[in-house]
């Protein structure tokens, strides 16, 4: 990784006779950045970023967001197109390597994927140690923090074999546990790998096959919930993926900072808004409502908020949401779901949002989670798993990340600093 200077910026500390001139740094694409880890140095001052969201933490030639054009790239190729060309397999390989596999990698890397879909029977007690009524999500940070219990011959971080089979492991066994998770919590039997199906199909044949019937793969909802995993893949430097990061900067074990991410996801501002967009929905329940809910959005004494609307990024159209909007019909026609309450709401409420100017002029535009809600409910996973399957289509992102931050040089353990508002130093008392 390198960035090239392009200037440089001149900082006065005013009332003195201070001043720092900090590189001004460029990357391939993107705003510049000008390099502040000399400023404490020079001037005895910090920044002040709530929220880190005018401050690069890292540099990174994984994922580029562009939010005002509404672009996403994953190692430059636009999302549009990974999800119509390509699949979950072969984009994992390209975030984690860089480059798109050709023919012989590809195939040798879905091997080796496949290979380590199996998870140690061991782990199946733990599973047994949760309350039938434990979120999935609870199960899956737990379990996925465990497997290092379990596999110690991929702990060292400085060797690069290791590095690779923790990927692959992590790559191969979240939705194995995850499928297991949702097993558990509606008393149906685990159901193991097949290795003769795809990644998408293997996951869904685990999630929703039993023991007593046979399961055959549909091919549109298999390129759906594969389409799913590619769109949620990675997302630069959100908040789960800085938490992987920012653990992994300690020099803890994949395992573990996997398991950080998992719990960072598992927020209602970041992995649970498809299932908040849900919530809104059925909270709405018809057409007819929507003004009244309308009115009660853009009152804000009201609290009442529009799920699947506007990111922290994107001031644009989210690019994955045009996909998930043609998914969706695709499932729905698949599925013979002809009169869908949900989605002609959806479709009536994305109407009047991008046509009021109230939303129009607060780029409020739809969201991935918009639509990928009211599909995996057409598919019939309950809402309480659909962080879970997030986690399965970000731990490629994540995984990415994490090797990328251990092989770069520049790498340093993660400390935040802070702008102190307590007491200042006082004695203690005499009693």
């Amino acid at each position: 990784m390198s960035n090239t200077a392009k200037g440089s910026v001149t900082v006065t500390l005013d009332g003195s006779n201070k001043s720092a001139t900090l590189p001004l740094l460029q990357g391939s694409i993107g705003p510049d950045v000008f390099d502040i880890r000399k400023l404490y140095s020079d001037l005895g001052v910090f920044t002040f970023d709530p929220g880190y969201g005018g401050t690069a933490a890292c540099e990174s030639e994984i994922t580029y967001i562009d939010g005002d054009q509404g672009v996403l790239l994953y190692r430059g190729y636009p999302i549009e197109q990974l999800a119509e060309k390509s699949d979950f397999i072969e984009v994992s390989y390209l975030l984690l390597n860089g480059e798109l596999p050709t023919p012989e990698q590809r195939k040798k890397f879905e091997h080796d994927v496949t290979m380590h879909t199996m998870v140690h029977e061991q782990l199946r007690s733990f599973f047994q140690g949760f309350r039938r009524d434990a979120h999935p999500m609870a199960i899956l940070c737990g379990v996925v923090g465990a497997l290092s219990a379990f596999y110690h011959d991929s702990l060292d971080i400085n060797d690069p074999a290791q590095r690779e089979i923790s990927a692959f492991r992590l790559l191969a066994k979240v939705p194995t546990i995850a499928a297991w998770a949702y097993k558990y919590s509606i008393g149906q039997p685990f159901m193991y790998p097949r290795n003769d199906l795809s990644y998408a199909e293997n996951f869904l044949y685990m999630m929703t096959a039993v023991p007593a019937e046979d399961w055959k793969p549909n091919p549109i909802l298999s390129r759906a919930m594969d389409r799913i995993l590619v769109l949620h893949a990675d997302h630069e430097q959100n908040a789960s993926t800085s938490t992987v990061r920012l653990a992994g900067s300690t020099g803890a074990n994949p395992f573990a900072c996997i398991a950080a991410g998992i719990a960072a996801l598992w927020g209602p501002a970041h992995g649970g808004a498809n299932e908040a967009v849900l919530k809104m929905l059925g909270e709405i329940g018809s057409v007819e409502n929507i003004p009244d809910f309308i009115a009660k959005v853009k009152d804000k004494n009201s609290g009442v908020k529009l799920m699947g609307f506007g990111h922290r990024v994107y001031k644009n159209f989210d690019p994955r949401a045009k996909i998930m909007q043609a998914t969706c019909h695709e499932v729905l026609k698949e599925l013979g779901i002809k009169d869908e309450p949900l989605l002609d709401l959806a479709v009536a409420l994305e109407k009047i949002a991008l046509e009021d100017e109230y939303f129009v002029s607060r780029k409020l535009y739809p969201n991935v989670d918009f639509y990928s809600g009211i599909i995996l409910k057409a598919m019939g996973i309950p809402t309480h798993m659909f962080t879970v399957l997030f986690a399965v289509a970000r731990t490629i992102g994540w995984v990415s990340q994490w090797k990328e931050m251990i092989e770069d040089p520049a790498q340093r353990i993660g400390r935040p600093r802070q702008i102190y508002t307590g007491p200042a130093q006082r004695d203690y008392p005499t009693r």
